[in-house]
């Protein structure tokens, strides 16, 4: 078991490293190349899958579908900052967060299908053709990028070097970065708590991590409501303190069974759809140059620390649910704590 694990490790290993690439790289040469290019490698990648006959090509295959579907998710983030502004980038970003939203909200329930009348193999073969799909898409794009950068590849590369020194984004990025800490603890032990400690069927597991998607994706569509007469900053606040307050709840154990886990980690869930669209906005409004670059260091530094959420979870913890709940308070408290006073005294807003 621990070797076929590697396969979903595998898959975040190509994710997350070839994201560093994806963003610099869309910046000198456009985002539609690019992104065609990842989108390929994700099909062939997730086509051959369907064929092997051994797990340790299936995990070299799996590295190589998280090589390309990294592509979508950040150049999607920069063509963001290409074609809008204000508050309709915002609403945009929501949008995207809503739609998102549903792949873990659908893929639960569409494995199980695919498992319960086919084979795994199929499971692959599903996810060639929805890269098919995203392919014919792309293809019908026009490029977003009307001013590549004019260096060399090198020289975009050290954009990273830049960032770095832009205080407000690398401070903003590392801010927000903690408040992923409980939605990913959860999804590192969402299965265990469900099937071992409270007995599910995956048919049912499913179900209740349908629900948790859900609220993310409620929490996004209302941010797409609220956002033309309330301010990013507020709605970040409101999304940090609903984190807060829902670890409290977690805590209380104020309901038995699963549904103590379900309602209030719905509510944490929520608050983090509505924080996640105006904070990705924040962070994006604080460069001038180089969105993609900028998209794919924010989007890398989100999931190290979404690494170490899901492996601290993984840990011999005697109350996994008080460990999530306390993540959440921790995480929502400190992130109020450097949040608001940061509010009152900088121009968040100075890069539009």
């Amino acid at each position: 078991m621990s070797v076929v694990n590697l396969t979903l490790s595998g898959f975040f290993i190509g994710f997350c490293i070839s994201m560093l690439l994806y963003g610099p790289l869309s910046d000198k040469y456009g985002r539609k190349p690019l992104l065609m290019v990842g989108i390929m490698i994700y099909i062939a990648a997730s086509f051959v899958s369907g064929f092997v006959d051994d797990i340790y090509h299936l995990i070299c295959l799996r590295v190589l579908q998280g090589v390309g579907a990294s592509s979508g998710v950040v150049i999607s983030m920069a063509i963001t900052k290409d074609l809008y502004e204000g508050q309709q980038r915002q609403r945009i970003l929501a949008y995207m967060a809503v739609i998102m939203a549903l792949a873990p909200m659908l893929a639960p329930i569409l494995g199980g299908v695919i498992m319960a009348w086919l084979s795994w193999n199929w499971v692959f073969f599903m996810q060639a053709v929805m890269g098919m799909i995203a392919l014919g898409g792309v293809f019908w794009l026009k490029e977003p990028l009307q001013e590549p950068e004019n260096v060399s590849v090198f020289e975009t590369m050290r954009l990273y070097l830049k960032l770095f020194g832009n205080w407000r984004y690398i401070g903003l990025v590392l801010l927000f970065s903690v408040i992923v800490l409980p939605h990913f603890s959860f999804i590192g032990s969402a299965s265990n708590i469900y099937i071992s400690h409270f007995g599910m069927s995956e048919q049912v597991f499913s179900y209740f991590f349908a629900f948790n998607a859900a609220a993310i994706m409620a929490g996004s569509f209302i941010c797409t409501r609220i956002q033309r007469r309330m301010a990013s900053e507020r709605i970040v606040t409101i999304g940090f303190a609903g984190i807060l307050a829902a670890g409290l709840f977690m805590h209380a154990d104020l309901v038995a069974g699963p549904w103590g886990l379900a309602l209030p980690m719905a509510m944490s869930s929520f608050f983090f759809g509505l924080s996640r669209p105006p904070s990705n906005y924040l962070v994006l409004l604080q460069v001038d140059r180089g969105a993609g670059t900028a998209s794919s260091l924010m989007i890398f530094l989100y999931f190290i620390v979404a690494a170490f959420a899901m492996w601290f979870i993984s840990l011999d913890w005697t109350g996994t649910i008080h460990v999530i709940a306390r993540m959440a308070i921790f995480s929502g408290l400190f992130v109020l704590v450097i949040w608001l006073p940061m509010v009152k005294k900088l121009d968040l807003n100075a890069g539009e």
